[in-house]
């Protein structure tokens, strides 16, 4: 399978691609040398895998599809879909004027945002939120560093994990536990242990665990209800996690100065 490599004599002053070889439906691969930022490309599609190095992001006008995987040092960024026939991973965010889907699983040190559906073979983890305009569907769990939130129902083969709430326009199963720190909102039903490959452990594994469950029914599982913390500490855990995205960026653009 021939590989095609985007050089920076491919890119304009604006970091558009302008480069002679037709990337909107690349038979092989598509790679990238390190340290190009951003680059902007109508849309980008290959039969192989696409793989963006370190330094590197895409962001593309229409939809990002691979036969195989997808991978950014930096953002994935599409005005349509993104779609992968293995995993999707980007060292920032992910994020979609359409759908996500991953034969694999899908990773990102930031959020990620769909504006339709997001879907994973495996898991999906977030260092952030993730959005979806419609469902969340994973075969193993789902992790956000912030919150979680779906148009319409989530669901995991394995748990749900929340550093803040957990928000779903229609319901929300998982295999396991389901965990959040603030508000758990459900618009039918929430169900939790729903393992069929294996026997439970124990009751964590089918425990609800939320700050104040504010809407929908629990129809199977535990509910355990924490307490949602008071504003003084939501201030301060904002303003920690700001503190260190301004750093991180400070980090990133002192590296960008460098090139």
């Amino acid at each position: 399978m021939k590989t095609f490599v985007i050089k920076r004599e491919h890119l304009d002053a604006g970091n558009n691609y302008i480069g002679r070889e037709d990337l909107s439906n690349f038979d092989g691969n598509i790679e990238t040398e390190e340290n190009l930022g951003y680059v902007k490309i109508k849309s980008l599609k290959a039969s192989g895998n696409i793989y963006f190095e370190a330094g590197c992001g895409i962001e593309a006008g229409d939809g990002i599809e691979a036969g195989c995987g997808i991978e950014a040092g930096c953002g994935i960024e599409a005005g349509d879909g993104i779609e992968a026939g293995d995993g999707i991973e980007a060292g920032w965010g992910i994020k979609a004027g359409d759908g996500i889907e991953a034969g694999d699983g899908i990773e990102a040190g930031y959020g990620i945002e769909a504006g339709c559906g997001i879907e994973a073979g495996c898991g999906i983890e977030a260092g952030c939120g993730i959005e979806a305009g419609c469902g969340i569907e994973a075969g193993y769990g789902i992790k956000a560093g912030d919150g979680i939130e779906a148009g319409y129902g989530i669901e995991a083969g394995y748990g749900i994990e929340a550093g803040y709430g957990i928000e779903a326009g229609d319901g929300i199963k998982a295999g396991w536990g389901i965990t959040c720190k603030l508000k758990l909102s459900s618009g039918v039903r929430i169900f939790a242990g729903l393992c069929l490959w294996r026997n439970l452990n124990n009751d964590s594994e089918k425990t609800i665990t939320c700050g104040k469950l504010v809407n929908g029914t629990i129809e199977y599982g535990i509910l355990k209800e924490i307490g949602l913390p008071d504003e003084d500490n939501k201030k301060k855990e904002l303003l920690s996690k700001a503190d260190k995205l301004i750093a991180k960026a400070n980090e990133l653009k002192e590296q960008a100065e460098k090139l």
